[in-house]
């Protein structure tokens, strides 16, 4: 252990330097990268400090033992050790924890789509369920959402929304939403009462810096075209909506959430940016999850990942196998604890790799 928080201590003094360069400064890409470094490296080196000064204090308590001429000396000095064999394994578990390599783009913003799947109607429901669930549970954490694109389901919901969401740590959190949510309920249209089974999938795409991806504007052809949906006589009158196509690749964002066309125009290409950024991860990612054989965040987003069963008032995380009946609380946002514990899954096996090198 102390190897490790040696060689890290190094590092962070190495990065110290780095980010005072002004040609590092110049390089908004590397700056960006470094800062983010430094701050984790920190928080290894605090507890690191703290790991070395329990050592040194073991190995004064033992001399003051060893000498034994001072009774009270030695009741405090048997104290001292104690208190940091105690605290020690506390110590390591934390610094192992620090340790797991983190994805670099998991303090980036998200770009979240929510498409209705199989069921039909339903399916529109759903996916209108799911995004409000999403917004409240984005509110509860002081992150803002803003509604890219839709399209509006026939009986409610949305065949498709498309948002943003700003905020720290966002991309790390929700990606672990990634996948095919079922939903099992009798619709609100069954006349039988008959329980149906419909689908919805949810896809999470980090939100690319324009240092991220350089996209090259002879390769993208712009649509405008009218608005539809609320939002006042301007909307369906205007050609304020941006269809973005980028034509080595094919790939299509549009936006027309905003009356103006500007702002519409650098939203979509937002999203065309986070879209070729996550065609670059995606690929990354499935040899990651061979190598890793993670379960947990495989980024696959034909995995059935989550049931909501409504008679139960049961909803079952797949890939971890959790159950909680608390169906209502969690369709309202309440989605944290199903979280937690997938990102304790994900850390437990990221430890596992490490820990042969402790």
């Amino acid at each position: 252990m102390i190897d490790k928080i040696r060689i890290v201590k190094q590092r962070y003094d190495e990065v110290s330097d780095l980010i005072i360069q002004p040609d590092i400064i110049m390089d908004q890409k590397r700056y960006a990268q470094l800062m983010k470094e430094y701050k984790d490296l920190g928080d290894v080196v605090l507890r690191g400090e703290e790991y070395k000064t329990l050592l040194n204090n073991i190995q004064e308590a033992k001399e003051i033992l060893a000498d034994g001429s001072d009774q009270e000396m030695n009741e405090m000095a048997k104290m001292e050790i104690d208190e940091a064999n105690t605290r020690i394994p506390e110590l390591e578990d934390e610094i192992k924890f620090l340790l797991i390599p983190k994805d670099p783009e998991d303090s980036k913003n998200a770009v979240v789509e929510l498409r209705a799947g199989t069921g039909g109607d339903e399916a529109s429901i759903f996916a209108g369920d799911l995004f409000r669930m999403y917004s409240k549970y984005c509110e509860g954490r002081g992150w803002k959402v803003s509604t890219v694109d839709y399209s509006e389901g026939t009986n409610g919901g949305f065949k498709e929304i498309q948002f943003e969401v700003n905020g720290p740590d966002v991309y790390g959190t929700l990606k672990f939403e990634a996948g095919v949510h079922r939903v099992q309920r009798v619709p609100q249209t069954e006349t039988q009462g008959r329980v149906h089974t419909s689908a919805a999938t949810c896809m999470v795409f980090p939100e690319a810096e324009e240092f991220d991806v350089e996209i090259n504007p002879k390769e993208v052809r712009i649509d405008f075209f009218c608005s539809s949906g609320p939002g006042g006589q301007s909307v369906n009158t205007t050609y304020s909506a941006v269809r973005l196509t980028h034509l080595p690749t094919g790939l299509v964002a549009q936006c027309q959430d905003q009356k103006s066309q500007h702002k519409n125009k650098e939203k979509a290409f937002k999203v065309l940016r986070s879209r070729l950024y996550d065609l670059e991860l995606a690929k990354k990612n499935a040899e990651d999850a061979l190598k890793r054989g993670s379960m947990v965040s495989s980024g696959d987003r034909s995995a059935k990942i989550r049931t909501y069963n409504y008679a139960q008032g049961r909803v079952t995380d797949h890939r971890i196998g959790l159950s909680l009946y608390d169906l209502p609380n969690i369709l309202n946002g309440d989605i944290q604890k199903i979280i937690d514990e997938l990102m304790l899954a994900e850390n437990t096996e990221k430890l596992k790799q490490l820990s042969d090198g402790f």
